[in-house]
């Protein structure tokens, strides 16, 4: 039980609130799932920096085009 609610604190939590993903509009084919999956990475390569706030994480790399870019290592 205690790790269902950690998946649920940790991961759809964050895609619930911080995503706003229940107020989604992309609702035909695969663009839901790949969306999903997009907002997935961007929480993963967040936690994996040491971020713990991933709602601030999230508004301080969009400031910057190109630190997304650094954070997946990818050199600009």
């Amino acid at each position: 039980v205690r790790s269902h609610w950690h998946i649920e604190n940790k991961l759809h939590w964050v895609r619930d609130v911080t995503d706003n993903e229940d107020q989604s509009r992309t609702r035909t084919g695969t663009a839901p799932r790949v969306m999903a999956s997009l907002r997935n990475l961007a929480t993963s390569t967040h936690r994996q920096a040491g971020h713990t706030n991933i709602a601030q994480a999230l508004r301080h790399t969009a400031r910057n085009t190109t630190r997304a870019l650094t954070l997946l290592g990818i050199p600009t």
